[in-house]
């Protein structure tokens, strides 16, 4: 069977084949991330950005598993650099008339404090800078902070153009090992996007991927699919995402939901259903 269980990156470390998000829970945060890993989770997703992440309690949740049987190099963790236009005016979490090299370095000890951590798996920057420029100067910078170790490898997120992904991949040192987007009908599903990623040895991460598409769930064919196989639609989507070597970020605050997406390694679509699903979501 292929499981697909086990993903390595190009500079050869492991990336779970699902994340945990942690986007939106605010003071909950803490409690979900720990039940989370205790359902057997092994990613976690979060950002230095106040405004729609909670990462100090990401850290406390981290506290709390480690020593009981879980180590911290068995958890990847990713967070993010967040530009000044992604920010709550209230609670920016770096200097804000500082240079673009201060404020990702600024974000980048604050989110090793805030997780308690002395490195971080993946630091992803999370859209394009306001130019290409400002873009270059936060990748510089990041690719320093990768050099000091503390942390080990670089994304990006919400780049949905083709041509910028394309561009930065070439003029940068320390490539991109994922692209995480939003998956959906708008933007093609990263068709071209995703033949890139796989072209370059990266992963493809999705995001909003059960809330964007209530059309694929509710359609017949995931319908029948998970009849036949016993499962729910978003098992069915979930597995088909693994098998197209997605790593899918799921968030859901539900535990009995967590046990089920982490469950879709038990059973594998055929060919046939692959191309059923690929067809509700027009990519064939």
């Amino acid at each position: 069977m292929n499981t697909n269980n086990r993903f390595l990156t190009s500079t050869g470390r492991v990336i779970p084949w699902c994340i945990y998000g942690t986007a939106w829970k605010k003071e909950r945060t803490a409690n979900l991330v720990v039940k989370a890993i205790e359902a057997g989770f092994r990613g976690v997703d979060t950002a230095c950005q106040p405004r729609h992440y909670n990462e100090s309690q990401v850290g406390d949740a981290l506290k709390r598993v480690l020593g009981k049987g879980i180590r911290r190099e068995e958890i990847y963790l990713q967070t993010k650099y967040t530009a000044i236009d992604g920010q709550d005016p209230k609670s920016v979490p770096y200097t804000v008339n500082a240079s673009v090299t201060e404020q990702v370095n600024q974000s980048v000890e604050v989110s090793l404090k805030n997780l308690q951590t002395s490195y971080i798996d993946t630091l992803i920057l999370h859209s394009p800078m306001r130019d290409y420029e400002q873009t270059l100067e936060a990748w510089r910078t990041m690719e320093s902070i990768v050099a000091s170790g503390q942390v080990y490898q670089l994304g990006i997120s919400n780049f949905y153009d083709l041509a910028l992904v394309e561009r930065l991949y070439e003029d940068v040192e320390v490539k991109p090992v994922v692209l995480q987007n939003r998956f959906y009908q708008e933007t093609g599903y990263d068709k071209e996007l995703r033949e890139f990623c796989s072209n370059k040895g990266m992963f493809y991460e999705s995001f909003w991927t059960l809330t964007a598409n209530p059309h694929v769930l509710s359609s017949n064919a995931i319908k029948a699919i998970a009849q036949k196989h016993g499962k729910t639609a978003p098992q069915i989507f979930f597995r088909f995402l693994n098998q197209s070597r997605v790593v899918f970020l799921t968030g859901t605050c539900d535990e009995q939901h967590m046990l089920e997406d982490l469950s879709i390694l038990e059973f594998e679509l055929s060919e046939q259903e692959m191309v059923l699903i690929r067809l509700v979501l027009g990519l064939e």
